[in-house]
């Protein structure tokens, strides 16, 4: 399965435009938003967003999007796979919208992964391609541990706009796709192996 994964558009129908070119281009089955969907709302500019895209969409909220984004996800075409699990062609993906996940969030969905599972989570784990500009790691611990403990296949993230790539960490591969200062997402396959490539 191809997928076309962005995150951090904040708003702007710039990036939007390139997202929809690039599903032109590269013709995914899935789009995958990790966040970031607005740049403090308001919600109709999530659900104008997500209208816009010609094909499958699943969404999380990131944590610049308002409280209100989360239903606006809700009323667009795209699926809000916060705190739930989806299965497509085979395939579990668990959503962890917001902004670090807390641990009352996370073990309200460690029994729905495992090691095939993807996980569509906003921020990044600590400690890869979670770089800010002072070279500082600001992802979240506790998705580390979490990461760690359950061992899924992929985490696709977003949130530190200075350190789009990916990386294989022991048993994940973790893909952060932020569109927030160069980059325009990452084409991600996944057959009976993972390739990724930047774009």
């Amino acid at each position: 399965m191809k997928i076309l994964a962005v995150a951090d558009l904040h708003g702007s129908q710039y990036r939007l435009n390139i997202l929809l070119e690039n599903i032109k281009k590269y013709l995914p089955e899935l789009v995958i938003i990790c966040g970031d969907i607005t740049q403090f709302g308001p919600g109709e500019v999530a659900t104008n967003f997500l209208n816009q895209i010609p094909i499958e969409t699943f969404a999380i909220t990131g944590n610049i999007d308002t409280a209100d984004v989360d239903n606006a996800i809700n009323k667009s075409k795209a699926k809000n796979i916060d705190g739930e699990k989806i299965e497509k062609n085979g395939i579990k993906f668990i959503g962890m919208g917001g902004t670090h996940p807390s641990q009352q969030k996370i073990s309200s969905i460690e029994k729905l992964v495992d090691e095939k599972s993807v996980i569509v989570s906003h921020v990044p784990p600590h400690g890869l391609q979670d770089k800010v500009y002072i070279g500082k790691h600001a992802g979240s611990k506790e998705l580390r541990e979490f990461m760690n403990k359950r061992k899924p296949r992929l985490i696709i993230c977003g949130h530190i706009h200075e350190d789009p790539g990916y990386t294989k960490a022991e048993e994940t591969i973790v893909v952060n796709c932020s569109m927030g200062k160069r980059g325009e997402g990452a084409i991600i396959e996944i057959n009976d192996k993972i390739t990724v490539k930047m774009i």
